[in-house]
């Protein structure tokens, strides 16, 4: 007689709550058993977290082939609403300008859509021309109908913007006017053109603000014009230039160039410390700015000793102010369970040689965590990796304190499901269970069946009928421990859309793939 245990019919349980489990039907990238993301799904993570550099587990080349396959395989709508979305939303770059791209490479009728909600500043401009001479969409030339689009944009910039523009390399501004072939409206513009490649040119009829440039060049006594100080770095400026750039940066300038004003002595002089410092913690240019915590948990990271504690502490409230749209769940009951194995110390956007961010997915998940916990202060934040770990966080003490204790912990391989199980060993209870993870479930690893995370979560549902599991995952991967159904949701990325998705689940639920359906929603073509 068959075993009634391993061939028990799913469908019979002893509650109504316990609903059926799938059979893992994939491998993660660390060997463990798992669940294929739909397509949809799986090219919306990749696009919100993979930044196509090299991963714990993955390549970036890896990365890139799966984006390109998988767009290639959804209908073109939705690759133009993700591309969209992962810009506007997500704030990334590389990822929309690749479906972009691929739009183009098709000739849909959508790319005209979206260009200008993609291709919205001129460093996305460069990107975009990037990847489409680099042929990995399927064509190397840009193509009439992208090359109009290119002329549009550089046409409804004024010469100011466009002169302002000519920052950055491979490709240049030079190289993306060499390719599309503007025609000059005026003689302004026509100026403007030659000078920018080079040619001869009517200084009479250059903008106010070249000139100024050129004469500054000349005769660096006079009044530094306004333009972005990448153009001024190549020059011999004084400590008095830079203290004349300080005072006229943008918020974000500030927040990435403190080190640089340290070099150049600008943060000897207090006022301007304090002018600074009164700058960054400034709430509505945080929000202004659309910083995440984590882009100013990396600011803190990155700041030397010759920088003032003033603006350390600025950059702390900073964070403090980027993580207040955070919802409070409406009362629920929250565990944030956070991996702290091995993998998860792995640069949080991929690995760049000598210029990786210092932050890694463990500090984005334990930011993610910390700032549930100042919002919902009875919340309860459990790191795990081959294990659980016992810690109990101040939701009152800073972000930056709290993310740090998190981050000691673990090191080891990944066990997922020992999270939940710890959760069923105390007989603990909760109304949402958020995991933020990077899904490399390893130690756990049947071979066959289901994923332990599932049966854990099962039995876990037996005492909490109505819990929901949010699954957050920081890295690109196409699988995960535990398969969307009505209390499942899985989602990708580390930006502040992650608390609007998972405050609608905690709700709602999960009808369909709610993730999926607010990408789609989000964006009106």
């Amino acid at each position: 007689m068959a075993s009634k245990k391993l061939f028990a019919s799913k469908s019979s349980s002893k509650s109504n709550s316990v609903k059926v489990i799938k059979v893992a039907n994939t491998v993660n990238e660390a060997g463990g058993i798992a669940y294929k993301r739909e397509d949809k799904a799986a090219l919306a993570q990749l696009c919100i977290t993979g930044c196509f550099n090299s991963t714990y587990y993955v390549s970036d080349k890896d990365q890139l082939n799966k984006v390109i396959e998988l767009a290639n395989k959804v209908e073109p709508e939705f690759v133009a609403k993700l591309a969209v979305y992962a810009h506007k939303y997500g704030a990334m770059k590389d990822s929309p300008s690749v479906l972009c791209a691929v739009l183009a490479s098709k000739g849909s009728d959508y790319l005209p859509k979206i260009f200008s909600q993609v291709i919205d500043n001129p460093k996305m401009l460069r990107n975009f021309v990037q990847v489409m001479r680099s042929g990995v969409a399927g064509r190397k030339s840009l193509g009439s109908r992208s090359k109009k689009l290119v002329q549009n944009y550089l046409e409804s910039m004024s010469d100011e913007q466009l002169f302002r523009a000519n920052v950055g390399n491979d490709p240049s501004l030079k190289d993306v006017i060499k390719l599309c072939h503007p025609k000059p409206g005026d003689k302004s513009r026509q100026a403007l053109y030659a000078y920018l490649l080079d040619k001869e040119y009517n200084k009479e009829d250059l903008c106010n603000l070249v000139s100024q440039f050129e004469v500054f060049k000349k005769d660096m006594g006079t009044e530094i014009p306004n333009v972005p100080f990448q153009m001024l770095t190549a020059l011999p400026l004084k400590d008095e230039h830079w203290a004349s750039i300080a005072h006229n940066a943008t918020w974000t300038q500030v927040r990435m160039n403190l080190n640089t004003f340290a070099r150049h002595n600008v943060l000897k002089d207090e006022k301007v410390v304090n002018k600074l410092a009164a700058k960054l913690a400034d709430k509505e240019q945080v929000r202004w700015a659309k910083a995440f915590p984590y882009q100013l948990f990396t600011a803190w990271q990155n700041i030397t000793a010759d920088v003032p504690m003033q603006l350390g502490v600025a950059l702390q409230d900073a964070a403090e102010h980027a993580t207040e749209n955070v919802p409070d769940f409406g009362g629920k009951k929250v565990v944030v369970l956070v991996d702290v194995s091995g993998s998860m110390s792995s640069p949080v956007t991929g690995t760049r040689g000598t210029v990786s961010t210092k932050t890694r997915c463990i500090d984005a998940a334990a930011l993610f965590a910390c700032a549930v916990l100042r919002k919902n202060v009875n919340a309860v934040v459990i790191p795990f990796d081959t294990r659980v770990h016992d810690v109990r966080l101040n939701p009152r003490d800073s972000l930056v304190t709290n993310a740090k204790l998190l981050a000691s912990f673990g090191g080891g391989g990944t066990n997922c499901s020992a999270a939940v199980k710890y959760l069923n060993s105390k007989n603990m209870n909760a109304d949402l269970v958020v995991f933020v993870s990077d899904n490399a479930s390893w130690m756990d690893n049947a071979g066959y069946g289901a994923t332990e995370t599932m049966n854990e979560w099962n039995k876990f549902k037996v005492r909490n009928k109505d819990a929901k599991l949010a699954c957050i995952d920081i890295t690109p991967s196409g699988s995960t421990q535990a398969h969307n159904r009505v209390d499942i949701l899985n989602l990708g990325g580390f930006s502040d859309t992650l608390f609007e998705v998972v405050s609608k689940f905690a709700q709602n639920g999960n009808d369909g793939d709610l993730w999926v359906k607010m990408i789609q929603d989000s964006v009106e073509l």
